[in-house]
């Protein structure tokens, strides 16, 4: 089939997506499931749109763009704002993300061992299911002008969640990733370990090294360059030492947003050209998918949607009755949670390049039921915060 240039192709690829989500808008689709939808319609499995060199930058750009989204989840770590956050914040979002991933991990490993199939990737998607869908959750917020103490939880839950999610997923990558190597189980507890505190230790490193390198930058298009220049780096780093990029993106940022007395422009720069950036990287992200292997992850799927809201539901509700805030905040905070996107589909890409045996699998399942979720999920964010009563504009 005749293939477009790569100019053209890229050019196709930011205008559907572009005009995709203006025209889905107006049934009140999400605009990352429209991207992910736009990437399955012009990709090689339907129209085959897209050219092949870009399908081939499909991991450097998706490597980058995650990079982007961890380096800027730092900026919710600072000192002063957990402080004014108080515990109750860290308490609900630690349990809702933990008892997800607990409880999908243990349902789909059971299945596994019912079937007589392989464990390892059930470990990968079990911290996937930590992460939620900012984007989804704020637009819901925006769009009705929630106000009330449901609302202002669940903006501060979702705002660091993803980062939970980091950290599960980098011992979940390499959990797996020893378990199918065939190492003994002592191992495999020491080297998940080592690669989780190593990759904080780069981050560290190299957070201070841009915060030191900073200081010869004279304006805001010197720091636009230094900044992405520096998160390039990050994640190539990593990637060359077989560590988390995700978690030492997101370790680096939060070095910057704590040691650096201006650390806002350093995240007001990535916003300038991030929109175009995440807009390829979800449709790639959806021409990527292997519509054929959707079907073979069905079971899957379902065991891994069910078994994730009911940990969101379950971890809330323990959190908020441990913490001793507003009763509503127990039983409606976590139909906001159900969204679930970015975060979830970089780990999954993260383990389809890292972890190859058994990484599209898991690519699929989280791209599948991620298109599920981000079109119920905002749905669910509305009703939760109108039972609470928080919903003040007119429909």
């Amino acid at each position: 089939m005749y293939q477009l240039n790569s100019t053209l192709g890229l050019a196709l690829i930011i205008i559907t997506g572009y005009f995709g989500a203006r025209l889905l808008r107006k049934i009140h689709f999400p605009a990352v499931t429209t991207y992910l939808l736009v990437g399955i319609l012009i990709g090689p499995n339907l129209l085959n749109l897209i050219p092949v060199r870009i399908m081939m930058l499909s991991d450097f750009l998706s490597n980058f763009v995650l990079g982007i989204i961890a380096f800027s989840l730092g900026a919710n770590f600072t000192i002063k704002s957990i402080k004014a956050s108080g515990s109750p914040v860290i308490w609900i979002s630690l349990l809702e993300a933990s008892f997800a991933s607990i409880l999908v991990t243990l349902v789909l490993i059971t299945y596994a061992v019912l079937r007589n199939t392989a464990i390892q990737p059930f470990f990968v998607l079990g911290a996937a299911a930590a992460a939620t869908a900012p984007a989804a959750t704020v637009m819901i917020i925006r769009e009705y002008r929630a106000r009330g103490a449901v609302t202002e939880m669940l903006l501060r839950v979702v705002a660091i969640d993803d980062a939970w999610c980091l950290i599960l997923s980098a011992f979940g990558i390499m959990l797996a990733s020893a378990l199918a190597s065939g190492s003994a189980n002592f191992t495999i507890i020491i080297s998940s370990l080592a690669h989780v505190l190593l990759s904080v230790v780069l981050g560290g490193l190299l957070g201070v090294g841009l915060h030191c390198f900073s200081k010869f930058v004279r304006n805001k298009e010197e720091l636009l360059i230094i900044t992405h220049g520096f998160i390039l780096f990050i994640v190539g780093l990593s990637i060359q030492l077989h560590l988390s990029p995700l978690l030492t993106s997101m370790v680096s940022g939060i070095v910057i947003a704590n040691i650096s007395n201006r650390s806002t422009p350093y995240f007001e720069s990535l916003r300038k050209v991030d929109m175009a950036l995440f807009l390829a990287f979800f449709i790639l992200v959806g021409a990527n998918l292997e519509i054929g292997m959707v079907p073979q992850v069905g079971i899957v799927g379902l065991l891994y949607i069910v078994s994730r809201v009911i940990g969101k539901f379950v971890g809330v509700a323990v959190g908020a009755r441990i913490s001793r805030v507003d009763p509503r905040i127990g039983k409606y905070l976590a139909w906001g949670l159900v969204p679930q996107a970015g975060v979830a589909l970089g780990v999954a890409l993260s383990a389809k390049a890292l972890y190859p045996a058994y990484g599209t699998m898991i690519f699929t399942t989280i791209t599948a039921t991620t298109v599920i979720y981000e079109l119920i999920g905002p749905l669910c964010t509305k009703y939760g915060l109108k039972k609470a009563g928080e919903i003040t504009s007119t429909e």
